[in-house]
């Protein structure tokens, strides 16, 4: 049963607001009082909300989570770092007040110009992202998970996506696989320069320069169809394909059953791998060799970013970027041949 104020001033023998008083310090009261409903609000494990514990500061105790719901954005990935957010803010005594609307640098501007949030973590960077000029001049810290292309002085956290398509690829081509594919994000994507899309891209061709690799490159819109489309484009000008890194999410079953349906099996004719949360590899109908997306630490670690930003303690690091893990469930072979 949820504790409420009414509940605490009931055993401590005080009015409601005499509680209030005692929580936000807006009104002196005797120090016998203030011990009294201390020690009720200990007994009755009550926890106030965070406005009311604002109150006695200059803080509301609410960090902005904002993450614009753009085109092409995979809603289920955000909610699960939006709920990672909310769980390790909670762990702070802080709420999270979730923006989705995509409104840039003015939405950005209207939370900031209130005392509606202490702090910001930015989701959804773009790597000439606009917002950045107004975040690098406000009064309230801020932390974007996602790296542009000159981050400066902002605080920064992600996966490193480079390097995660360049163990992908190292993976395939040390199992003998000399033509490889990227079906990576919806086009939209691309076009808006989201920078974790573009680091896929950079890592994937620069491995496969590396190794000699024939490794063309397809956005493909996150439906079952695009899928399907996209599999026969590659198989039909690249017959040779023998590997295959997917970093769209939404795509990733309707694709392996799409190269299914086409003739190929996974891995004794196709090798599969993808950038993804460990979640989704895990439940797909081949279980997916993949690179985790570690969406729980990076939402956590954002957050303790920012309450460290908030105490001034310890010192914050400018980039945080996770080391990208591989793990092997079987949906990888070596190259017929090879």
């Amino acid at each position: 049963m949820t504790v409420k104020i009414t509940d605490v001033a009931r055993h401590a023998g005080v009015s409601p607001s005499t509680v209030s008083y005692a929580l936000s310090g807006k009104r002196p009261i005797s120090e016998e009082t203030r011990l009294r409903v201390e020690e009720s609000i200990r007994q009755l494990g009550y926890r106030p909300h965070a406005g009311a514990r604002a109150l006695a500061s200059s803080r509301s105790n609410v960090l902005a989570l904002v993450v614009p719901l753009r085109a092409g954005i995979h809603v289920p990935v955000v909610m699960r770092f939006a709920v990672s957010v909310v769980t390790a803010a909670r762990g702070h005594d802080h709420d999270v007040l979730l923006l989705t609307q995509e409104e840039g640098e003015e939405g950005l501007r209207r939370v900031a110009d209130t005392a509606l949030v202490d702090a910001l973590i930015v989701m959804d960077v773009q790597l000439h992202d606009p917002r950045l000029p107004l975040l690098r001049s406000l009064d309230r810290p801020s932390v974007l998970i996602g790296f542009p292309a000159d981050p400066g002085e902002l605080t920064c956290i992600d996966l490193d996506f480079r390097a995660a398509a360049e163990v992908c690829v190292e993976h395939l081509a040390a199992l003998g696989h000399r033509v490889v594919a990227l079906v990576g994000s919806p086009p939209e994507v691309y076009v808006r320069g989201t920078a974790f899309a573009q680091r896929v891209v950079e890592g994937f061709t620069a491995a496969a320069d590396r190794h000699g690799l024939l490794a063309p490159v397809h956005p493909c819109e996150a439906s079952p169809a695009a899928a399907r489309r996209v599999a026969e484009q590659l198989l039909r000008e690249q017959p040779a394909l023998t590997g295959v890194v997917v970093h769209n999410e939404a795509v990733l079953e309707p694709l392996t059953e799409a190269f299914t349906e086409l003739g190929l099996r996974v891995p004794a004719d196709l090798s599969l791998t993808a950038i993804c949360p460990d979640e989704v590899a895990e439940s797909a109908r081949v279980p997916v060799t993949s690179v985790s997306l570690p969406v729980a630490e990076i939402g956590s670690r954002a957050v303790s970013l920012l309450m460290n930003k908030l105490t001034n303690t310890p010192p914050v690091p400018r980039a945080t970027l996770l080391p990208p893990r591989l793990t092997d469930r079987g949906s990888t072979g070596r190259r017929a041949g090879a």
